[in-house]
């Protein structure tokens, strides 16, 4: 599977060349367009490896209840990816290890790759994010999206980050929630809240825009519709 990204870094898609017998996974609604020859399966986890239970799990983490598989039998094909919000798109390869990555990011990935949802707590609730976050796992491409920019941050002791603004992380970093500022009133009053506190080593991929602030800065411009 070869991976090409187009327009970086505000408006991107993906275009994905499949050689003869490669699956590609794909989130449900993620598609642009793809070759007519392709064939396409929807499940709703991993191909041959459904069931209902890890779907209702996924429902939870913001993602779409259904997958598309799509597969080259005969001869190479391509498929066209993009996302519901305009941002940048980031390649990373899973090296026999995890990947967490934040409700709404996950793209696409080779069919090899593991996919379940990791259980994060009640503390995510408290923090307005999803409860559940995607775990990749095992060895293949992934692709992911941001709303906005993307860009890395490396972590090697403790670092803090706006929930809403977290894309993935790897699994090697631990991570707490905890108040912006020196105070509650200070963290609430400066608009953060609940930030991420992340201790250990690795990295911990960012996009500049927050979705959640977005939809509040949008919401008193929308009115309601006349009949």
């Amino acid at each position: 599977m070869n991976i090409d990204f187009m327009h970086q870094p505000g408006n991107t898609a993906a275009r994905i060349f499949l050689s003869p017998g490669e699956t590609c996974t794909v989130e449900g609604g993620a598609m642009i367009a793809m070759s007519g020859h392709l064939d396409v399966q929807t499940t709703t986890h991993k191909k041959g490896a459904g069931g209902f239970f890890k779907a209702a799990k996924r429902l939870f983490a913001g993602e779409s209840l259904f997958l598309n598989h799509f597969t080259a039998t005969r001869e190479a094909g391509e498929v066209w990816l993009g996302s519901s919000l305009a941002g940048d798109m980031m390649r990373y390869d899973l090296d026999n290890e995890t990947l967490i990555v934040q409700a709404g990011s996950f793209v696409a990935c080779e069919h090899d790759v593991n996919m379940d949802m990791g259980w994060q707590g009640f503390k995510n609730l408290v923090s307005g994010e999803s409860m559940f976050w995607l775990k990749l796992s095992g060895k293949g491409q992934v692709v992911l999206n941001s709303f906005g920019a993307i860009y890395p941050v490396e972590v090697d002791g403790e670092y803090i980050v706006d929930t809403g603004h977290i894309v993935a992380f790897n699994e090697t970093l631990d991570f707490s929630l905890t108040k912006a500022g020196k105070s509650w009133l200070s963290s609430l009053l400066g608009g953060e809240g609940l930030v991420c506190k992340f201790r250990g080593r690795g990295t911990v991929w960012c996009q500049s825009h927050n979705p959640a602030s977005f939809g509040f800065s949008l919401s008193p411009a929308l009115r309601p519709r006349k009949a």
